[in-house]
């Protein structure tokens, strides 16, 4: 109990990644990490607030959510940060009509975007759709505009799913990057704007939260 009280002191809230500390993602939608359940379930027991960071892109928030919960896990969609939806509020503010080089799981999170008449690229975790067509078609659209913007959702470089180690975003980012000579507009992790914009959900500020490797103690009782 001292060691957890020690730890947690001027702590109020708790910023938790999903994929690789709550779960595996993988085969019939995946397994979670043993201990990860408790743990959640513990720190919504406490009186620490609690959210959930993530650079999901294969999925709608609703969708994953739901996953979650067949998981086991006590979690709501207003209580996740994800990047599609910070992205689109970039999108909204700035005027931007994306070309989506994106999963077909979260294209519904840019149901109300303008996509006519593209002027920038906006790419996520695309699996399967990351072809050479498919890039070959963002990397012709950034050629040809002024001033390429280029928003990535996240720029990680690979995740781990129960069969193995998977390429991320962040390599065909680079490749992009690298082809048109520009540098990408990062939304999600490590973002600092990404977590403010978690810290600002929860009426924090950064000095009172504690993040994912609390889980570390996942299991132990105080």
């Amino acid at each position: 109990m001292a060691a957890w009280a020690k730890r947690l002191a001027g702590v109020r809230g708790v910023l938790l990644d999903i994929s690789g500390v709550l779960y595996d993602s993988g085969e019939g939608g995946g397994t979670p990490i043993d201990g990860s359940v408790e743990a959640v379930a513990r720190l919504k027991r406490s009186q620490l607030k609690v959210r959930f960071c993530t650079n999901e892109s294969q999925k709608s928030r609703g969708e994953l959510v739901r996953l979650l919960r067949r998981l086991g896990f006590d979690i709501s969609e207003d209580e996740v940060t994800a990047p599609a939806p910070a992205a689109c509020q970039i999108l909204k503010e700035r005027g931007l009509r994306p070309h989506l080089l994106i999963h077909d799981g979260v294209r519904p999170e840019f149901d109300q975007i303008d996509t006519s008449n593209p002027n920038c690229v906006v790419m996520a975790d695309a699996g399967d759709d990351f072809s050479y067509r498919n890039m070959n078609q963002a990397f012709q659209l950034l050629m040809e505009l002024e001033r390429p913007v280029l928003i990535s959702l996240g720029k990680g470089r690979y995740y781990k799913e129960t069969s193995g180690l998977m390429l991320d975003v962040g390599a065909y980012m680079k490749a992009l990057e690298y082809a048109c000579g520009i540098e990408a507009e990062v939304v999600g992790k490590p973002s600092p704007e990404f977590f403010r914009s978690a810290l600002q959900a929860m009426g924090l500020e950064a000095h009172q939260e504690l993040c994912s490797p609390l889980l570390e103690d996942r299991v132990q009782k105080p």
